[in-house]
C-alpha cells in the first residue's frame, strides 16, 4: 500500500475516533437550562422534554468500543500500515509474522492442510496399502520447495515429474478404496465439476472422464501428470494450414467418412478425395496416416468420441478456426495428497467402464 493510502486511512481513522469521543463527551458535560418542573422547555406535541442522564450500561457498552478501537490500533496494523505492523502475529512457514489477512489465510490454510495430510498419511495410506508412499511424497514435497515462482528449472521439473510418476502404483491402490474415493469424489466436485460436470462426463470442449478416450494417456501415471502439471492443446486454423473455404469443405468432408459418417450425410466422393490429400500432406503429422491420432498430441478421428462435435459444420468450424484447450495445474493449488485422491477418483472412472 502506497504511503499516500497509508496516511489516508490513518486520518480517516482516527479523526473518527476523535469525533465520536468528542461528541460523546460533549454530550456529557452539556447542561441545559431548565425549568422549573425540571423539564427543557421543548414541547412535541404537548410531550415535555426532560434531561435525564445516559443509562449507565449504555455508557459503558459506548465506552467499551472506543476502548476497543484504541486496542484495534495497537493490534493490528491500522495506523500508517506500512509503518506499524501491529503487535498481533499468525504462524506462516513455521515463523511468526506479523498479522495481515492474507497472513491468516495462508496460516488457517497450511494448519488445515497439516491436518489433511497427517490423516492422508495415518489413515487413508495405511488403510489402502499404500503407506510406501509416504516417503515418495516428502522428496516430492523437497523437490517442488526448490523451485522459484516465475523461473522455469526444466532439470528441476524433470526430477518432480519422475517422482510424480513412482506415485502411480498407490494411485490405482486408493482407487480400489472406497473411503478414499468417497474423499476424491468430494475433492472432485469441489475443483473439477465446473468444467467436467458433476457426473464427470464433461461438455462440449471439456472430456467425458467416464469412457476410455484419453488424449494424453489413461493410465495413474498419466492422470497424475495431467493433474498437476496442467495440459495445453491447440490445433492450428485453415489459415495456418494455408487452406481455402473449399479446401475446408473437403477435409471436414473426409473426415466425415474417416469417422465413418456417423450422422449419416449423404457424402461428395470429389470432396472425399480432395480432402484425403490435404489429409495426407497436411493432418497426417499430427494424427496418422489412418487418422487414429497420436498419444499426447492429436486425438483419434475414426472413433465415435468428438471434445467439440462430430457433425459437418462443427467440423468445418474446427478446421476453418482451430481449436485450444488449456487445463490448469493443480499442484499449486491442492497439493501433491489431494491430488493422488482426485487422479485415483478419475482412475476409478475409467475402470468402471472397462467393466
Amino acid at each position: 500500500m502506497s504511503f499516500f493510502w497509508s496516511s489516508w486511512i490513518t486520518i480517516i481513522s482516527l479523526a473518527c475516533w476523535l469525533f465520536i469521543f468528542g461528541v460523546l463527551m460533549w454530550t456529557l458535560k452539556s447542561k441545559p437550562v431548565l425549568d422549573e418542573d425540571e423539564t427543557t422547555g421543548h414541547s412535541y406535541d404537548g410531550i415535555k422534554e426532560y434531561d435525564k442522564p445516559l443509562p449507565k450500561w449504555w455508557l459503558v457498552i459506548f465506552f467499551g468500543t472506543l476502548i476497543w478501537g484504541l486496542g484495534y490500533f495497537v493490534l493490528f496494523p491500522a495506523i500508517q500500515p506500512n509503518a506499524w505492523k501491529g503487535v498481533t502475529t499468525v504462524e506462516v512457514d513455521g515463523e511468526q509474522v506479523p498479522w495481515t489477512s492474507a497472513n491468516e489465510l495462508n496460516s488457517q490454510l497450511q494448519a488445515n492442510n497439516k491436518v489433511f495430510t497427517e490423516n492422508f498419511e495415518q489413515n487413508i495410506l495405511s488403510n489402502a496399502g499404500a503407506s510406501e508412499a509416504t516417503a515418495i511424497l516428502a522428496k516430492l514435497n523437497e523437490l517442488q520447495s526448490q523451485r522459484k515462482a516465475g523461473e522455469e528449472n526444466a532439470e528441476l521439473q524433470a526430477k518432480i515429474d519422475d517422482q510424480v510418476k513412482l506415485l502411480a502404483p498407490f494411485v490405482d491402490k486408493l482407487a480400489a478404496d472406497p473411503e478414499a474415493q468417497k474423499i476424491g469424489n468430494r475433492l472432485f466436485l469441489q475443483n473439477c465439476a465446473l468444467c467436467h460436470g458433476t457426473n464427470a462426463k464433461g461438455a462440449t470442449g471439456y472430456p467425458d472422464l467416464t469412457d476410455n478416450d484419453w488424449l494424453y494417456g489413461g493410465e495413474a501415471e498419466n492422470i497424475l501428470l495431467t493433474i498437476h502439471n496442467g495440459r495445453q492443446g491447440a490445433m492450428p486454423n485453415a489459415k495456418t494450414n494455408k487452406l481455402n473455404e473449399a479446401g475446408v469443405r473437403a477435409a471436414a468432408e473426409y473426415v466425415l467418412n474417416l469417422s465413418g459418417n456417423q450422422q449419416g450425410y449423404e457424402l461428395d466422393t470429389a470432396k472425399v478425395a480432395q480432402g484425403k490429400a490435404i489429409f495426407d500432406g497436411t493432418c497426417v503429422v499430427c494424427h496418422g496416416p489412418e487418422g487414429k491420432g497420436q498419444i499426447g498430441v492429436a486425438p483419434n478421428l475414426t472413433d465415435d468420441i468428438w471434445l467439440f462435435g462430430g457433425d459437418r459444420d462443427t467440423i468445418q468450424t474446427t478446421i476453418r478456426h482451430g481449436r485450444s484447450g488449456v487445463m490448469p495445474e493443480w499442484q499449486t493449488k491442492l497439493g501433491n495428497e489431494r491430488i493422488m485422491l482426485l487422479a485415483a477418483y478419475v482412475r476409478s472412472l475409467s475402470q468402471n467402464a472397462e467393466q
